[in-house]
């Protein structure tokens, strides 16, 4: 007969043994709740995803600045050279402008008019000298000549020469029935479409659709009448 042999534990190793049984269960515990956590989680985002497929994150755009593009238009007026007097206007004209020199004084208070019967351009171009020699031509200068004979582009280039440092030129072409009025108003047009600082008043245009406004002659106005009150603020709105 064999017997059979149970070897002897000591109750310290007996203890030893109890705690690494109770250490392994404790280690075997804690690993079950991180399964059991991490199942859920993956459950929730399958239920909130409802395919399967991992969410997807959006990030933002970037926004481009944004950029404002304005447009403008500005007219730009000189300023005066020596022998011209900021803010002040001359105008120089013959027998025409006295019919509108009321309407214009009215219109442009600052305005000095000097219309004088038959003056010719050449006349006009030396009181332009005069006056601009004394310090006493206006920075704007309103020139209505050529109503009384033809003039040249050479003429106006003389004139223009000498007024060249203005901040502003208005010149008024003429309606007059004399053989010299549309060449005059094609010198006048072609002078100022090469001067930076002028400016044309096409008085024979609104002249012709209003032949009522006119004497006999043609070409005279009734002094201060609706005439004369046309073309004093068609010349007043090339002033701004």
């Amino acid at each position: 007969m064999v017997e059979s042999f149970s070897p002897q534990v000591s109750p310290r190793g007996a203890e030893r043994r109890l705690a690494r049984r109770r250490a392994r269960r404790r280690l075997a515990l804690i690993v079950l709740s991180a399964l059991v956590v991490a199942g859920g989680t993956s459950a929730g985002l399958l239920a909130t995803t409802g395919s399967g497929s991992p969410p997807s994150t959006t990030l933002p755009r970037a926004t481009a600045p944004l950029t404002t593009t304005s447009t403008s238009t500005t007219t730009t007026t000189q300023a005066p050279g020596p022998g011209f007097v900021p803010g002040r206007v001359t105008a120089i004209g013959d027998s025409v402008m006295i019919d509108y020199q009321q309407p214009l004084e009215e219109a442009l208070p600052t305005a000095t008019v000097d219309g004088t019967v038959s003056r010719q351009w050449a006349e006009g171009e030396a009181l332009v000298g005069q006056l601009k020699a004394a310090g006493q031509l206006g920075a704007t200068v309103i020139i209505g000549l050529s109503t009384n004979g033809p003039i040249s582009a050479a003429d106006f280039d003389a004139m223009q020469s000498q007024l060249a440092g203005a901040s502003k030129v208005i010149y008024v072409n003429v309606h007059v029935d004399r053989p010299w009025q549309d060449a005059n108003n094609q010198v006048l047009a072609d002078g100022v479409a090469r001067s930076p600082n002028a400016v044309l008043v096409d008085w024979n245009a609104l002249a012709s659709a209003n032949p009522q406004w006119f004497g006999a002659d043609g070409t005279h106005l009734a002094i201060n009448g609706a005439g004369a009150q046309a073309l004093a603020q068609l010349i007043a709105s090339k002033i701004s």
